[in-house]
């Protein structure tokens, strides 16, 4: 397979903010203060209008070798030219301190020689305003201040300031560190912290390794995942972004140029799932609390998306003064998606809160509030489960009676009757067995008893890779005839030779999808090691590995033709798919029954 266009970045973060670094040590993208902020280095989007921090040789011709220190989300970028080789270690500082974590706006880079003496320059020209604002830089004694901005952003290091003001190369004979932080300068001795932030920051991801709970099988793929995904969290709030770019395109000339930096309430159920996978409490805890606020804040609809402190309004604008990734067109800032109707939400969130109330290493008892929040959401799901939404994949000018949003009513009011249990609330109960068997009834209509498959709305001909969920969640058991036919229907009709797999192919919005989506595919190992296909779910499962990138960071969709990645990257829902379809590899793997039926 060629994999022509991959993402050459890794990503680094600290649950305040992320950062793409190139492999040739260019920060490509940096947002600042927040995920949702303007760009302070863009370059992703624009090589001239993106800003540039960089380090690279004097050379032209040189090789780069990019790779994490292992168990962490510590980034190493080695390069190599005639002069020598060099290597950046680049880090968002995190470790606990004062009984808090310490995660400041801060992004370390530390350069060092490895071989002969490699000639090198500095740049460092952030901007703002998404490259609308040129920001002035001045000099301190060694520091640099850049001002303009919200906040201004301060350069400190132990490299001669006149080599980065007049970008001068020099030769490389020690180490040198730079400091780059927002707001806050840095106040203390370079060197020394900058090994000592490094130490701990270190220690702080591999302990967090430590503490997950990760089954052997394709464990350095979910070890890679779980760390992407930790820093996809914003912990002031809980919040879990779907991915920390936009505007990168689902396939080129699309015009599928999405805003992602913001939180799906759909996509909690499957954060949630993963995060509870790998024993990470403490991140679920904080996502649900996030959903929680949301649910007792909403007045009216949920929004199928909020912004990471819980904003509703998400106000989308076009930028045309930016080139864009490979000059893909538009670049959109904010989602309009915000204002959708999408039903299937309101299940989701109490699905998400179920595990407080089913798991006991939670003391559900001591909250005073579960009738009256849960009753809120069976509301919710009584005044739409007999409507028309925009679905799963967000239609933005027509609407259907969706199997997948009638599913996760169905399990929604399941969690609810779970929770109704557990409080001993007979009310609840009732009324989630009364939605239950309505949400049943609607799905039914979905059948095409001639084809034996699901269609993705009543009164559709077309399928849908988000019906896979009717196995999943256990709708069709998945040992019943109904559950293999429909996975047959689907895999016909929207997998590829290789294991990828469409959301749909009929036309939508903006004609017919150009390429995969990575969570589908996913979805489809669930599906086929829950029917009892556990070989064909391992082999497709590790065809899939290889359209990571160079450091295993997935994207959200892939060219069937060529393994390029497209849209934004690294997504979350990728990463999250990777590790449910693990975890339900290595449950299978597990079962005594099935290891007797292959001996």
């Amino acid at each position: 397979m060629m994999n022509s266009k991959t993402y050459e970045t890794g990503i680094i973060g600290n649950c305040a903010f992320m950062a793409h670094v190139k492999r040739d040590t260019n920060i490509s993208w940096l947002c600042w203060p927040r995920f949702d902020s303007s760009f302070v280095f863009g370059s992703l989007l624009d090589d001239v209008k993106g800003g540039e921090f960089s380090i690279l040789p004097i050379s032209k011709e040189h090789t780069s070798k990019q790779y994490y220190i292992e168990n962490t989300n510590v980034l190493r970028t080695e390069i190599t030219s005639e002069d020598g080789t060099y290597r950046v270690t680049d880090f968002a500082p995190r470790f606990s301190q004062y009984d808090r974590y310490f995660k400041p706006l801060m992004l370390v880079r530390k350069i060092e020689p490895i071989d002969k003496n490699p000639k090198i320059k500095v740049r460092c020209k952030p901007v703002y305003d998404y490259g609308r604002l040129e920001l002035d830089s001045y000099q301190g004694s060694n520091h640099l201040v850049f001002q303009g901005g919200p906040e201004p952003i301060r350069l400190t290091t132990n490299i001669p300031l006149s080599n980065l003001t007049e970008e001068r190369s020099f030769v490389l004979t020690e180490a040198k560190y730079i400091f780059l932080t927002y707001g806050s300068p840095l106040e203390a001795p370079i060197v020394s912290t900058a090994e000592h932030f490094l130490r701990e920051t270190i220690n702080y991801w591999r302990i967090w390794i430590k503490h997950s709970t990760i089954a052997p099988v394709y464990q350095e793929a979910v070890i890679r995942s779980a760390l992407a995904l930790k820093i996809h969290q914003f912990e002031d709030t809980g919040a879990i972004i779907a991915a920390g770019t936009t505007s990168l395109p689902e396939s080129e000339g699309s015009g599928r140029n999405w805003d992602y930096r913001y939180c799906w309430l759909r996509d909690s159920f499957y954060v949630l799932t993963a995060l509870n996978h790998i024993g990470q409490f403490e991140e679920m805890e904080g996502y649900a609390n996030y959903i929680a606020n949301i649910s007792f804040e909403a007045k009216g609809r949920f929004q199928p998306l909020y912004g990471i402190t819980g904003k509703r309004e998400l106000t989308e604008e076009i930028l045309d003064h930016l080139a864009g990734y490979r000059g893909n067109q538009p670049i959109r800032i904010g989602n309009q998606a915000y204002e959708h109707i999408q039903n299937d939400v309101y299940g989701q969130a109490l699905i998400s809160l179920l595990p407080l109330y089913t798991d006991h290493r939670f003391v559900f008892r001591e909250r005073t509030d579960s009738s009256q929040w849960v009753s809120f959401l069976l509301n919710k799901i009584e005044q739409t489960i007999d409507e028309k939404d925009a679905g799963i994949w967000e239609f933005r000018n027509f609407a259907n009676r969706h199997s997948y949003s009638n599913l996760f009513q169905w399990a929604g009011s399941n969690a609810a009757l779970k929770i109704g249990i557990a409080i001993e609330d007979t009310q609840i109960q009732e009324r989630a067995q009364r939605l239950i068997d309505r949400a049943i009834e609607h799905i039914e209509k979905c059948y095409d008893p001639e084809r034996k498959v699901y269609t993705h709305a009543v009164d559709s001909p077309h399928l849908d890779a988000s019906t896979l969920q009717l196995i999943l969640m256990n709708y069709l058991d998945p040992a019943s005839e109904r559950a293999r036919d429909h996975l047959i229907a689907l895999e016909k009709e929207l997998k590829t030779p290789e294991g990828l797999f469409y959301r749909y192919l009929h036309s939508d919005d903006f004609g017919k999808p150009k390429t995969t989506f990575l969570i589908c595919a996913f979805w489809y190992v669930e599906a086929l090691a829950s029917v009892g296909r556990i070989e064909e779910a391992q082999e497709t499962f590790e065809k899939l590995l290889s359209y990571g990138n160079h450091l295993m960071l997935f994207s959200e969709d892939i060219d069937e033709n060529d393994g390029s990645q497209w849209g934004n990257f690294p997504q979350a829902y990728s990463h999250v798919g990777l590790m449910n379809a693990a975890y339900r590899i290595s449950q299978k793997l597990d079962k005594p029954s099935f290891l007797t039926k292959q001996e």
